[in-house]
């Protein structure tokens, strides 16, 4: 039997279908757009390759959207009809198992099935980059970090794909909070794979985490190879710049760098409207005219209210929804959400929790109906990581709760939530925290009517 680049079993017949393999493997790890093609023509050259098939099926899944289901389900009766015809290796097999969990609505099922390929194979970058794919729609940082960590030893110097697995080791070092060695560990990577989009992009939330606008933005315009080629991958590293540019008060730039870059695409990717929505939402609460803006997003994400597949992606729809003015579409999202809470599932229980009160709460404040608002939100949050996404993307929710909790008066709560977003930030005030807090010394000092 085969091996591939990451000395992991392959049930390939040619030498030439194991190179487009460890092509896909490669551009898999570094968000390239060619990843599609190369599986394509693994598939084409032998269309018996079971792997091949389970892995068309769990990237299809990955992508959030309700049209990928079927694809999903049409390429696991492939990679079960090619392995009931040959002998394929366990790893193979597990990769069939995990897109089974998944599409019997257990993401966690699937995580599962993955980690067990580790357990012999811990060399395989693939299944771990998989896993922590996997693991971040989940929201579950820890995971992110414990798995990377057992399979960093088997990555050494010599390893083809080490810098892949350092960007993805200091992501999850940074989403649990260990700011100075994801830096270490993201900077470092990218001496080994120098187009690591994801490794730079780990080192860039460590500067929106520790509140380091200039050194952010340097960081993103010195290293445009890491993410310049990327898939749409690169419009989030863009998004990330807009961020700092906007913590440093330059709204027009990241205004620009949405007309410009953000939606310079207008795809309806969910992680493209979760950039774009979360941004205009951060210049309105700024008190920055976005214009027109919403409607196309708005738009877009009428076309999405029964999609149902990831709690993160809803809610960024129901801010398109919100900004738009679409009050019958969000209506009907909260119809389909109060649905979807009734059933069983990973998802459906994000859905239930803390879905269906954070979705009310984004609803209350788009109707002005902040103390309400707070209140929803602020209940969300203990479980608003469950919906996935890093801290930074969620962020705008906790931006939402604290200001609905100024305009309704309530002072000392959205203190206390700023106080908590400032922990999580290792105690660094960035331009949102500092402007709050000032909002509330001043409302302190004027005398009750």
């Amino acid at each position: 039997m085969k091996t591939d680049i990451c000395d992991a079993p392959v049930t390939l017949e040619h030498a030439a279908s194991v190179d487009s393999w460890n092509a896909m493997i490669r551009a898999f790890l570094a968000h390239k757009p060619a990843t599609p093609q190369h599986l394509g023509d693994v598939l084409s050259a032998e269309p018996g390759f079971a792997m091949g098939h389970a892995a068309r099926g769990l990237f299809s899944l990955m992508l959030g959207r309700a049209e990928m289901w079927q694809v999903a389900e049409d390429a696991r009766s492939a990679a079960h009809a090619a392995a009931r015809e040959a002998e394929i290796s366990t790893r193979e097999r597990t990769w069939i198992a995990a897109l089974d969990h998944w599409l019997a609505d257990s993401p966690t099922g699937a995580v599962a099935a993955l980690e067990s390929i580790l357990d012999d194979t811990p060399q395989d970058s693939l299944t771990a980059k998989a896993i922590q794919a996997i693991r971040f729609i989940l929201g579950d940082a820890a995971g992110m970090r414990s798995s990377v960590e057992r399979v960093m030893p088997a990555h050494p110097c010599d390893h083809p794909l080490r810098g892949y697995m350092m960007g993805c080791h200091a992501f999850a070092i940074e989403e649990t909070g260990d700011y100075a060695a994801a830096e270490l560990a993201g900077r470092a990577g990218l001496t080994y794979a120098p187009d690591d989009a994801w490794g730079l992009h780990a080192v860039a939330h460590v500067h929106d985490m520790r509140a380091e606008p200039d050194a952010g933005i340097a960081l993103i315009e010195d290293h445009r190879s890491a993410w310049d080629g990327s898939n749409n991958f690169r419009y989030h590293v863009w998004w990330h710049k807009a961020l700092l540019h906007l913590d440093r008060g330059e709204m027009d730039t990241a205004l620009d760098l949405y007309d410009s870059q953000i939606r310079a695409d207008r795809t309806d990717d969910y992680r493209d409207i979760a950039n774009a929505t979360s941004l205009l939402m951060r210049l309105e609460l700024e008190g920055r005219d976005v214009g027109k803006r919403w409607e196309e997003l708005g738009t877009l994400a009428e076309t999405r209210i029964d999609d149902g597949c990831l709690v993160f992606a809803d809610l960024h729809y129901q801010l398109a929804l919100a900004g738009a003015g679409k009050g019958e579409a969000s209506a009907a999202m909260a119809a389909r959400f109060a649905r979807d809470a009734k059933k069983t599932g990973d998802m459906a229980t994000r859905v239930a929790d803390p879905g269906v009160t954070a979705l009310s709460g984004l609803n209350a404040f788009a109707e002005g109906r902040y103390g309400e608002a707070f209140t929803r939100l602020a209940k969300a949050r203990p479980k608003m990581q469950t919906i996935g996404g890093s801290h930074a993307q969620r962020d705008v929710f906790e931006r939402m709760t604290i200001d609905a909790g100024l305009r309704a008066g309530h002072f000392d709560a959205a203190e206390q939530v700023l106080l908590e977003r400032l922990a999580l930030r290792g105690g660094r005030e960035d331009r949102f925290a500092a402007t709050r807090f000032d909002q509330i010394a001043r409302a302190r000092r004027i005398p009750a009517q």
